[in-house]
């Protein structure tokens, strides 16, 4: 009897121990019917410091966590019950875990530095190869928390003063400021230089970032030089779109770097005489990336399930220095992109972060004398509506049909 207790008990312990990652996975999961008052709910068990700016009418969103660098998390154009634009990794949040490397909690806005790999990254050691083994986002921009400066409901000011060493031994001192401040409809129909239909609902939101040069020492080319990185992590649909613009000069396609992490396959990117459409379903990793030579300061996303036009709006100095990402050596440290979009999918372990897909853009970067700043401003907005009317926008924004 005692031993059949027993079998009893031991295959009872298996059998919950075998099923508990399951459940757990379960838990963790972003709920299928997932809303804005839903990520802001979870959200508020985790971080002590998020802030809410929102329209009077309650029904433009947009919320902030000083915990995650004063970072976007998500924003909604139709309130509480509201479809939520940013990806949140409920999985990774709730563990409680600090992965060593990189830890992508999701924020439809973050705020990065670059460049990442070459000579003068930051995201690898002096003598480290370049390979995934050593590389290593910099807990500023990770996990680091800022100051909150001030907040008043339609916007708020984070701070962080920090340091940083490149891959060639250059060391930085730097304060970071960025400052978030939410859009009305009138601001959102002046950025775009159109008047919306009245049903078409929107969402904008503006971010001035900077960084001074805090040393007593000039940053210069010789050295490596900073730029400013912003990163946006949104929920994919299956047939969700990316739509950058360029000039239609003779050498565009020359100037439009695709392989970053393999060549992305042809039916996943079409390339146009002025525009590009890259589909972002979240199913095939690649990225890609423009040059300020025939970049012109847009980039978008037409989501064709939940029927979103979501657009960013970035400066491009033609004549500036952008530096170079690459994970090797580069001849032209300083001939690197200034806007990218980034399709997640599986790794080669059958292993995934998202999915999510990003829309990037950076700063030129500048020889900075102590006291000096550099700065960086980009606008997203969100359009949320019919399709028909979705398309006629996207038609005079980027010049193009759409089926």
């Amino acid at each position: 009897m005692e031993k059949t207790l027993l079998y009893t008990l031991i295959v009872v312990m298996i059998f919950c121990s075998c099923h508990q990652p399951q459940k757990q996975a379960q838990k963790q999961a972003a709920p299928s019917n997932r809303n804005y008052a839903t990520d802001r709910d979870f959200l508020k068990k985790y971080s002590g410091h998020l802030i809410e700016l929102q329209s009077p009418d309650s029904q433009s969103r947009v919320l902030l966590s000083a915990d995650y660098q004063g970072r976007v998390m998500t924003s909604t154009a139709t309130g509480d019950s509201g479809l939520s634009f940013g990806w949140i990794n409920y999985k990774l949040i709730e563990s409680g875990e600090r992965k060593r490397q990189f830890n992508p909690v999701g924020g439809e806005e973050r705020f990065w530095l670059g460049p990442e790999g070459g000579q003068y990254g930051i995201y690898f050691k002096k003598g480290d190869s370049f390979n995934i083994g050593h590389w290593q986002v910099p807990p500023v921009i990770d996990t680091e928390s800022y100051d909150l400066s001030s907040s008043d409901g339609q916007q708020a000011v984070f701070r962080k003063r920090t340091s940083l060493d490149n891959s060639s031994g250059s060391h930085f001192e730097l304060n970071i400021e960025r400052k978030i401040a939410l859009l009305d409809r009138n601001q959102i129909e002046d950025k775009l230089h159109l008047r919306l239909p009245g049903t078409v609902h929107a969402v904008g939101f503006e971010t001035d970032n900077s960084i001074v040069n805090s040393s007593d020492k000039a940053w210069n080319k010789e050295g490596g030089l900073l730029s400013i990185w912003l990163l946006g992590m949104m929920t994919p649909g299956p047939d969700t779109k990316i739509l950058i613009p360029f000039l239609p000069v003779k050498n565009a396609r020359d100037l439009i770097t695709d392989n970053y992490f393999g060549k992305i396959a042809p039916d996943r990117l079409k390339v146009g005489d002025s525009l590009l459409i890259f589909t972002c379903d979240g199913h095939s990793r690649g990225k890609l990336g423009l040059s300020p030579l025939i970049a012109k300061g847009m980039a978008a996303s037409l989501d064709y399930k939940n029927n979103t036009l979501s657009i960013i709006l970035f400066p491009v100095d033609r004549q500036g220095l952008y530096v170079n990402s690459k994970w090797e050596l580069q001849k032209e440290p300083f001939k690197g992109d200034v806007v990218n979009s980034y399709n997640d999918g599986p790794l080669s372990d059958g292993t995934q972060m998202g999915p999510f897909y990003e829309i990037e853009s950076s700063s030129a970067a500048k020889e900075l004398k102590p006291g000096e700043k550099e700065e960086h401003i980009q606008t997203t907005i969100h359009l949320q509506g019919d399709l028909k009317s979705l398309k006629s926008i996207a038609q005079q924004l980027l010049g193009a049909e759409f089926k």
